[in-house]
C-alpha cells in the first residue's frame, strides 16, 4: 500500500472514531438516536401539551398583508378567533405574547428526510428532522418523495411508511426520473388520489436522477394538463460531469473540487433552458434552490416578461459564502458540499436583494443532512461526498436576522416568504400560512428582542456538524404551536411521534389562472393552417 493510500485510510479511521466518540458523549446526538425508542425519555421528548384550548394574549398578530395587536384563541387544533380582548372561561392555557410577534408557523417547501442518496441515507428522518423544525419555528414541510425503480406509486408508499413517526404536518412533492406510459398514468394518480400537486425534474446527477430534455418536455406537458407545478433542479448535468472529470485530471480531489466542477454559469444555463421550455409549453415553473446571480437573473427576466416562474433561494445560499469547501480540515470542508454549490459572497447579497424586491418569492432549506462519517465516503474523491446541508431548524431565525433586522423586508414580508407564499403556491392557503379564524393552529411566538446562537451542541438534528456553527443573531422563536399543541416552549421540545398529519395539496393553484387565455391567444395568433390552391 503506498503512502497516499495509507494516509487516506488513516484519516478515514480517525473520522470514524471521532464521529462515534462524539455521538456517544454528546447527549444532543442521543436526542434522536435511532437506538433509542421514539418517545423514550432518553430522547429528551415528553408528551405534548394536553390542553385543547390555548389563548395567546396581547401579541402583535402578523399575516402576510396585515398586522394588529390582538388575542388568538385556539381550540381543538383550529384558530377560532382573532381579535382584541378575548374573554374565555376556565381550562385554557394562556400565553402572554405582549411585546412579541404572533405569526403563522414556517412552511419549508424543500426538504429531504430519510432520503436514500449517494450510497447512504440522510441522518435526519421524519422524527428528528421534524423535531428540529419545530424547535426552529417551522410547523410544516414539503418533502421530496423519490420513485422506487422509477415507480411513483412505489415511491409514494415508501415515503408514507417513512413518515409514520412524524411529529408535525407535512406534504410531498414527487420526483420523476424516467418516462413511459406507466409514469404518465401514475402522475394522474398522484394528483387525483394522493394529494400531490408538484413534480420535480433533476437536470443534474448524471447516471442517477438526471433527466434529459425529451423527458422534461413530456413532464412539463403532463404537469400542465394536471394542474401540477413543475419543479426543476437546474444545473447542466452533462457539463457538470465534464467538470468533475476535469478536476480529477488536475488532481483536485477534495471538497473544493465539487464547487469548481459546477460553476454558476451551468446553473444559469439550465435555469434559462427550463424557463424557455416551460414558456414553450405555457406552464408555470418552480426553480428550486436558486444559488447564483446567473440563475436569479434568468428568473427576473422571465417574470418581467410575464412568465409564471417561481424562484426559491435557500437559507444557506443567502447567508453563507464559498469559503467553506477550501477549509484545510476535511470534516469542516465536506459539510458545505451541496448542489448547486454555495457561491461567492456577492451572490448571497444579490439573492437577498432579489428576495426583498419580489424577484424571488420564498425561502426553503434543501435540508439534506449527512454526518461527518457519511461525508467521509468521499475523502479521496469529492464526487463521492454525499451532497447536502442543514437548515430546517435554523431557517426562521436566520431569515429574520438577515432580512428583517437589516431592514431589507418588513415583518409582514417575513411571514410571506417563510410561510404564506408556500401555502399559496402549493394551494393550501388559508388552511396553512395564516393567523385567521378557521386556519390550522400552526403558530409561533417570536421575541424580536431575544437573541439566538447556533451550535451543534444544542441543535436538534442528528448530525454532528452544522454549516451555521457559531452564528448569532436577534429574533428568537420562543413558542411553537403545531396542530393546536404547544410543542416548543422554554427551550424544551414536547412532541409525540405519529402526531403529524399528511396534508393533501390540490391541483390548479393561483399560478394556473389565465393559462387557458394565453393558450387561446397563441392559437389565434398562428393564422394557420393556410388554405392553398393546388
Amino acid at each position: 500500500m503506498d503512502s497516499l493510500a495509507l494516509h487516506s485510510l488513516s484519516a478515514l479511521l480517525l473520522l470514524l472514531i471521532t464521529s462515534a466518540s462524539a455521538a456517544a458523549s454528546d447527549p444532543t446526538n442521543q436526542f434522536c438516536d435511532a437506538r433509542i425508542g421514539y418517545g423514550d425519555s432518553g430522547c429528551g421528548v415528553s408528551a405534548a401539551a394536553s390542553s385543547s384550548k390555548i389563548l395567546i394574549k396581547g401579541g402583535t398578530v402578523v399575516n402576510a398583508h396585515h398586522q394588529e395587536i390582538a388575542d388568538v384563541f385556539v381550540e381543538h387544533g383550529i384558530i377560532v378567533d382573532v381579535k382584541p380582548n378575548i374573554k374565555i372561561g376556565d381550562d385554557v392555557t394562556v400565553l402572554d405574547a405582549t411585546g412579541k410577534f404572533v405569526m403563522p408557523g414556517g412552511i419549508d417547501p424543500h426538504t429531504h428526510l430519510a432520503f436514500d442518496f449517494m450510497g447512504t441515507r440522510t441522518i435526519d428522518d421524519f422524527f428528528s428532522g421534524q423535531a428540529a423544525a419545530l424547535a426552529g419555528g417551522t410547523t410544516m414541510h414539503i418533502d421530496f418523495a423519490i420513485p422506487v425503480g422509477g415507480s411513483l406509486i412505489a415511491g409514494f408508499e415508501a415515503y408514507e411508511e417513512r413518515a409514520e413517526k412524524s411529529v408535525m404536518d407535512y406534504g410531498f412533492h414527487m420526483a420523476v426520473t424516467k418516462w413511459d406510459d406507466t409514469v404518465s398514468k401514475e402522475m394522474e394518480i398522484m394528483v387525483n388520489e394522493k394529494g400531490i400537486n408538484s413534480f420535480k425534474f433533476f437536470m443534474a446527477y448524471k447516471g442517477a436522477l438526471m433527466i434529459n430534455d425529451v423527458l422534461l418536455l413530456e413532464g412539463l406537458k403532463k404537469c400542465k394538463s394536471l394542474g401540477a407545478l413543475a419543479m426543476v433542479h437546474a444545473e447542466h448535468g452533462d457539463a457538470v460531469f465534464e467538470g468533475q472529470k476535469r478536476m480529477i485530471e488536475l488532481g483536485i480531489t477534495g471538497p473544493e473540487g465539487h464547487a469548481l466542477s459546477r460553476p454558476a454559469v451551468l446553473e444559469g444555463e439550465a435555469t434559462a433552458r427550463a424557463i424557455r421550455l416551460a414558456a414553450f409549453v405555457n406552464t408555470p415553473l418552480y426553480v428550486v434552490h436558486v444559488m447564483s446571480i446567473d440563475a436569479m437573473e434568468e428568473i427576473a427576466k422571465a417574470r418581467k416578461s410575464g412568465q409564471k416562474v417561481i424562484g426559491e433561494p435557500i437559507v444557506a445560499g443567502l447567508v453563507l459564502d464559498d469559503s467553506g469547501p477550501w477549509d484545510p480540515d476535511f470534516v469542516t470542508a465536506a459539510k458545505y458540499v451541496m448542489s448547486p454549490p454555495i457561491r461567492a459572497a456577492g451572490h448571497g447579497k444579490a439573492l437577498q436583494a432579489a428576495l426583498s424586491t419580489g424577484i424571488l418569492q420564498l425561502v426553503g432549506t434543501d435540508h439534506c443532512v449527512f454526518n461527518s462519517t457519511q461525508k467521509s465516503l468521499g475523502i479521496d474523491d469529492f464526487r463521492k461526498i454525499p451532497n447536502g446541508v442543514n437548515g430546517i431548524e435554523e431557517r426562521m431565525h436566520l431569515v429574520w436576522d438577515t432580512m428583517v433586522e437589516s431592514g431589507q423586508i418588513s415583518v409582514s414580508d417575513y411571514v410571506r416568504i417563510t410561510s404564506t407564499e408556500s401555502a399559496r403556491i402549493f394551494n393550501i392557503y388559508p388552511r396553512k400560512g395564516a393567523i385567521l379564524a378557521g386556519s390550522d393552529a400552526d403558530i409561533i411566538i417570536l421575541n424580536p428582542n431575544s437573541s439566538f446562537e447556533i451550535s451543534t451542541s444544542t441543535h436538534h438534528s442528528r448530525t454532528d456538524t452544522n454549516v451555521f456553527e457559531g452564528r448569532r443573531g436577534k429574533g428568537k422563536v420562543e413558542v411553537t404551536i403545531a396542530g393546536g399543541r404547544i410543542v416548543w416552549i422554554n427551550d424544551e421540545l414536547k412532541v409525540t411521534p405519529g402526531s403529524g398529519k399528511y396534508v393533501k395539496m390540490p391541483p390548479f393553484s393561483y399560478l394556473f389562472a389565465g393559462i387557458d387565455k394565453v393558450d387561446a391567444m397563441y392559437f389565434s395568433s398562428l393564422k394557420a393552417p393556410v388554405k392553398r390552391a393546388w
